[in-house]
């Protein structure tokens, strides 16, 4: 695991050798190696064991590894937003976060700042569950150096079908290095641990987004977590809150909302698969998923 203060990086599956000097940003993810934030606060849209009755305390990092071109959190993966802060101040934002009542804390987008995390947790154990919440584009070798640091792994699983990822994330090798990923992941977690409120202690929850007229991937990706792990060994979260976003003139069969029966369609087979998990309703594409990045928290 690197150090905050190394400047070739492959943390990510794209390992593009960037120089990150500690304030400059390079490399796909455009980032230096000192975090750049965009906002941190309880927040209440996250599956129920996550974010309770109090909230869970996501600090959202800016900059991204991947380029999916619906991505709700444009503004600071696509544009960057955010502001460069230390891992001093990072320590205090969790702290802060903490003392407001915050049910864990969640790391949004962190695979680029893996190094910032192992610094952070290095000699410190904070007093609630620590959540890498991830699009799934993660280094298998890289997740290796948070064992013991990373209580709930929180990733996407986005799609199993090569030509998708490269069409709509600029990651052809998507489905490969996700599974591995997150194979790893529930290695390090083992099967979720709850507390006497139903909250998540600890385990890993796979998150699948329905793309619209992509009904046969949501159910490809189900076919695999129903093979790959034992009931009870993971939870599987089928969202539903899909919004167009961004500029999707090349993608036209993604500017639409979900069709009701694409929405059933999914759940129906979920349920007929046994997975056990969470799902939204089409209602859930609404704005609040989405929070305001205006530097609150930083």
């Amino acid at each position: 695991m690197k150090g905050l203060s190394d400047v070739i990086c492959d943390l990510c599956p794209r390992s593009c050798g960037a120089e990150r000097s500690e304030t400059a940003g390079a490399g796909y993810c455009r980032m230096p190696a000192l975090p750049v934030l965009a906002r941190a606060a309880l927040h209440h849209w996250e599956e129920p064991p996550i974010s309770g009755a109090r909230g869970s305390g996501a600090i959202f990092f800016s900059g991204c590894s991947l380029g999916c071109v619906f991505c709700q959190n444009e503004k600071i993966s696509h544009q960057d937003f955010g502001r460069a802060t230390t891992l001093d101040r990072l320590r205090e934002i969790c702290r802060s976060l903490i003392a407001q009542g915050a049910h864990n804390l969640n790391f949004v987008n962190p695979t680029h700042y893996t190094h910032v995390l192992a610094g952070l947790l290095a000699g410190w154990k904070p007093p609630v569950p620590v959540v890498f919440n991830t699009g799934g584009y993660d280094k298998a070798d890289t997740l290796r150096g948070l064992e013991g640091k990373v209580d709930i792994y929180l990733p996407d699983l986005k799609y199993l079908d090569s030509e998708t990822a490269k069409r709509c994330s600029a990651a052809p090798d998507y489905p490969q290095t996700a599974q591995a990923a997150i194979r790893e992941m529930v290695r390090q977690t083992g099967p979720c641990r709850f507390d006497d409120n139903g909250l998540l202690l600890r385990g890993t929850i796979i998150r699948h987004l329905i793309l619209p007229g992509q009904v046969g991937q949501a159910k490809a990706v189900m076919d695999w977590v129903g093979r790959e792990f034992e009931p009870g060994a993971v939870l599987f979260s089928l969202m539903s809150q899909y919004t167009p976003w961004g500029g999707l003139s090349a993608h036209p069969e993604l500017d639409r909302r979900l069709r009701p029966g694409e929405i059933r369609a999914a759940q129906a087979y979920m349920e007929n698969l046994g997975l056990s998990g969470f799902t939204q309703e089409r209602a859930s594409a609404r704005e609040e998923y989405t929070p305001p990045f205006d530097l609150t928290g930083i």
